[in-house]
């Protein structure tokens, strides 16, 4: 697992007292795939784009895939805690920022649930994007007693994501959340301008 790269949309010299936003890229892409959307979403944030640790294919991964039909996403666990561990470096060498909030796509999304699970205290939301909450096993008391707001933005022409894991982050969001959901007709595994839209008004 190689360490985790960071690129950020602006200057980042100075995190405290201010809310950083956190892009996960998907799987196959790199942490340069997500930061166009730093200036559509017309934020004050410090906006950073991490790099997956795994290569995948043109890219980069947060887990394996596997061929396994039941179970085509190894542990997003390692993935989570080495977020968490940049996070604390740069917490350590700029500042502890106001909050942290998380947007990714497709297993970046599942990425972001992950780390809601493991540190609930240490973000104050999430964007999830065509994506999925894992099935990897967690104890989700934490997180179910705080119930951040996530957004969970999909489209339900979308050929990607098994209809296992919709069905199962469907039943899991609104237990361990305080959930908006939006489903975008005719949307595929991409990102609309709708959607972007509303990505900008619930992180306002």
């Amino acid at each position: 697992m190689h360490p985790l790269t960071a690129v950020s949309a602006g200057p980042l010299d100075d995190l405290a007292g201010h809310r950083l936003l956190v892009l996960l890229h998907g799987l196959g892409a790199d942490e340069r795939d997500l930061l166009p959307l730093a200036p559509e979403l017309a934020l004050d944030d410090a906006v950073v784009s991490l790099r997956a640790p795994l290569p995948w294919g043109p890219g980069f991964a947060w887990a394996e895939v596997r061929d396994d039909p039941t179970r085509r996403t190894g542990s997003m666990r390692p993935a989570a805690e080495a977020v968490l561990a940049w996070l604390d470096g740069a917490t350590a060498a700029l500042g502890e920022p106001a909050e942290v909030r998380l947007l990714g796509f497709s297993q970046g999304g599942a990425l972001a649930l992950t780390l809601l699970r493991l540190a609930p205290e240490r973000f104050a939301s999430a964007v999830v994007l065509a994506g999925f909450v894992p099935e990897d096993d967690e104890d989700d008391a934490a997180l179910a007693a705080v119930r951040p707001p996530v957004l969970w933005g999909r489209g339900d022409a979308d050929p990607v994501i098994p209809a296992a894991a919709i069905d199962r982050t469907s039943g899991w969001l609104p237990a361990h959340s305080a959930l908006t959901e939006r489903v975008y007709p005719g949307l595929a595994h991409g990102i609309s301008i709708e959607e972007i839209a509303d990505v900008r008004a619930f992180l306002a």
